[in-house]
């Protein structure tokens, strides 16, 4: 007996190691199996989101409306994005996983069903309104589950892969968009997506677990009131900006927006003092967090201000058509997307700064250039132009995606997913509004001089081009305070 008394320990404890491993091994498969849905649900929902742009004047000729009113199937979007993306923060502490996805799959789904049957204009509206809804969860909840998930050691590289959607999703979109208005009705932008959506709806409904221990949390209502008449408000105003026909049609939503904000602010230092916040903002007491929300902001100013500036550049200076603008924004995404792995290894080995650092210096570089731009400049120039700052792009995100969430407590990752959420749509929001405000103002003020309205707008395009790069220069600076830091959340490897 005390012979054999050690042999059967050793073995149960074999067994029992053999057991752990299968476990880890089950639960490293399960979450790659949830990681890998979820990304390719926000591939969909991104491709969409950027698919109507291109679709605007046709649908403005198949539905008899004006530019203006064709311009709410955008700003509709983000409206419903900035309203619901706050909210989320309390929905990914409530709910677990799988009734949170099925739900925000269910939403797009359903959207692009009423969009693709839409009878006339407020029908398809409608349908837009609720596909953001979906799409307004389904990005937080992405953030949080890999935070969640994910070990620090490996969070770049999963970050580098979350890059890849968001780089080429929205590279692709408008090339998809020309294609497809070449050949088919406007309609077929959406009947296309439902499918695929329906079945990464099924096969997610399926397949992904609950992989996040909810809590009970309290909902406060007037949070969610002052949320929406903040971020709704905020959005609304510089969405209006360089379009609207009276300054009231601006100024109004944006000084609701800013007092509301900062009622909503005061409600929510009120609320997290007993952790019932609806958006808790101790998320701010990290510096590397507070730091990268100010660079999120810097860069999707640029990128959303770009975005819209070089179409309106290519096709009123340049005279080229619309599907060789979408084909010319295709390269720059497609380099983000195959940088993106690569500047994820790098951020898992060295930190964020030097990544930070080097990618502001070449947007703000490239922006800078980009003021050089005039009436008879080279198409070639242009793609170049863009590339570069694509390669810039690459290398800001992924470290800004790691470095402000990984800063953070493991109970505070989906307030903070919420509030990049919400500054994604914010930051692109002022963008917009910014570059086409000053385009706007001063094309209209040289055209009043008499100049020809070609070289008008390449003279507006440079000046927005000119403010967009000294707010670039804000970056850099901010580049050198954000640290990677330690952090002893745990979480199941993904594997390589």
């Amino acid at each position: 007996m005390t012979e054999t008394a050690p042999l059967t320990s050793s073995n149960e404890l074999e067994d029992a190691e053999s057991t752990a491993e299968l476990d880890a091994d089950s639960r490293g498969a399960r979450n790659r199996l949830v990681i890998t849905v979820l990304l390719i649900s926000v591939f969909v929902m991104i491709l969409n989101e950027t698919i109507m742009g291109v679709a605007l004047p046709r649908l403005m000729e198949d539905l008899a409306i004006t530019a203006s009113t064709a311009q709410w199937l955008t700003t509709a979007f983000m409206l419903t994005m900035a309203v619901v993306i706050p909210i989320t923060g309390f929905l990914l502490q409530r709910f677990n996983t799988r009734p949170l996805f099925i739900t925000a799959m269910s939403l797009f789904s359903a959207g692009t069903l009423i969009a693709a049957v839409a009878p006339d204009f407020n029908v398809l509206l409608i349908g837009r309104v609720v596909q953001a809804t979906g799409t307004a969860i389904m990005f937080p909840l992405l953030m949080t589950t890999v935070m969640t998930l994910v070990p620090p050691a490996t969070r770049g590289r999963m970050m580098g892969n979350i890059s890849i959607v968001i780089s080429v999703a929205p590279a692709i979109g408008p090339t998809i968009s020309g294609l497809i208005l070449s050949v088919l009705d406007w309609r077929w932008m959406f009947i296309l997506v439902l499918p695929i959506a329906l079945v990464a709806l099924i096969v997610g409904g399926t397949l992904v677990k609950n992989v996040t221990e909810p809590r009970a949390t309290r909902f406060d209502l007037l949070s969610v009131i002052l949320s929406v008449f903040a971020f709704g408000g905020l959005v609304f105003g510089l969405s209006n900006a360089g379009t609207a026909s009276t300054p009231f049609a601006v100024w109004l939503p944006l000084i609701v927006g800013v007092v509301a904000l900062a009622l909503f602010i005061l409600r929510q230092l009120q609320l997290q003092r007993s952790d019932r916040a609806l958006l808790d903002l101790r998320t701010f007491t990290s510096r590397t967090f507070t730091f990268s929300i100010v660079m999120f902001t810097i860069s999707m100013m640029a990128m959303f201000g770009v975005f819209v500036l070089l179409p309106i550049y290519l096709v009123d200076v340049l005279k080229v058509d619309e599907l060789t603008v979408g084909l010319l924004l295709l390269p720059g995404g497609l380099i983000m997307g195959l940088l993106a792995p690569w500047v994820g290894r790098v951020y898992d080995r060295v930190g964020p700064t030097a990544l930070l650092v080097s990618g502001a210096a070449i947007v703000s570089a490239d922006l800078w250039a980009m003021t050089m731009l005039t009436a008879t400049s080279s198409f070639w120039w242009v793609l170049a132009a863009h590339v570069t700052l694509s390669i810039g792009l690459a290398l800001l995100f992924t470290p800004l995606f790691s470095a402000s969430l990984g800063s953070l407590r493991p109970d505070l990752y989906s307030h903070g997913s919420a509030i990049v959420g919400t500054i994604q749509q914010l930051g692109g929001a002022a963008g917009t509004a910014l570059f086409v405000t000053v385009m706007s103002a001063h094309t209209a003020s040289l055209m009043a001089g008499g100049t020809a309205t070609v070289e008008a707008t390449a003279g507006g395009i440079h000046t927005a081009f000119v403010y967009g790069a000294v707010i670039s220069l804000l970056a850099i600076v901010a580049a050198f305070f954000i640290r990677k830091t330690a952090d002893s959340s745990e979480g199941v490897p993904l594997g390589h």
